[in-house]
């Protein structure tokens, strides 16, 4: 019975010593005051948008900046929320290290578009979400403009403009979309002085593989010159329209 206690005495002794410790521990940890902070930029090679010193000011501003403060005042989620509301962020991760330190880890978002519209201008980036025009750099991206409606420009134009940025043809052909209306829709494209009508983004897919056709089959023998319009618009056709210079 003795031999019982002594062990249940002896176990309950090392816990209190354990938890003591671990309390003292952690109001240590509370009361050392962060000495640095470390922002990485995930794909700062890729896309040059955000800055290390943009972050540090936008978190100053919030008083949420860790350096110097003590372990308790670091809130890392607070410094995560107030990332992301940033719409360049795509995403933010806020530790602390084995040594003390605070990182921040940002990645950002991608745009595939740039919209000019009555509404005003913007990026939508690669998973159909608006992104700040004012980006610090110019985005080489294709340009949409005209009466755009930001649901318009969120739902069927990113699609439309996610499907030019994956193909690396199209990626390279076109320049500009213009939108007279959400059933006649206009491209530019990089190489030759002509207009692509493709009406609506109704199955806009078979329309630009008749249009490849087009220019694999028929551009080679005519040149870029020969058409001012190529209208792809008429169920299986494409209908085109002499430039004047041909004509002459």
């Amino acid at each position: 019975m003795k031999k019982i206690l002594y062990i249940i005495f002896a176990t309950l002794l090392a816990a209190y010593i354990l938890a003591a410790a671990f309390f003292l521990t952690d109001r240590r940890e509370d009361n050392r005051p962060c000495k640095s902070v470390e922002v990485v930029i995930a794909d700062s090679l890729e896309k040059h948008f955000l800055k290390e010193k943009d972050v540090v000011a936008g978190l100053k501003r919030a008083n949420l900046y860790p350096l110097n403060k003590n372990s308790r005042e670091i809130n890392t989620n607070a410094i995560e929320n107030a990332l992301l509301k940033n719409d360049i962020v795509e995403k933010a991760e806020v530790f602390r290290t084995v040594s003390g330190k605070i990182k921040i880890v940002i990645s950002q978002k991608m745009p595939i578009l740039r919209v000019f519209s009555a509404g005003g201008s913007y990026y939508i980036d690669k998973t159909g979400r608006t992104m700040s025009a004012v980006l610090g750099q110019a985005i080489y991206v294709p340009v949409a403009s005209g009466n755009i409606e930001k649901s318009f420009a969120t739902g069927d134009l990113y699609r439309f403009a996610l499907f030019l940025q994956k193909d690396d043809f199209w990626d390279d052909q076109i320049e500009q979309i213009y939108i007279r209306s959400e059933q006649d829709i206009e491209l530019v494209p990089r190489i030759g002085n002509h207009r692509i009508i493709v009406g609506s983004l109704d199955n806009y897919e078979n329309k630009l593989k008749r249009l490849r056709l087009f220019y694999e089959q028929v551009i080679p023998k005519m040149g870029w010159e020969k058409y001012s319009v190529i209208n792809l618009k008429y169920r299986n056709q494409i209908v085109c329209t002499k430039s004047k210079k041909t004509e002459l």
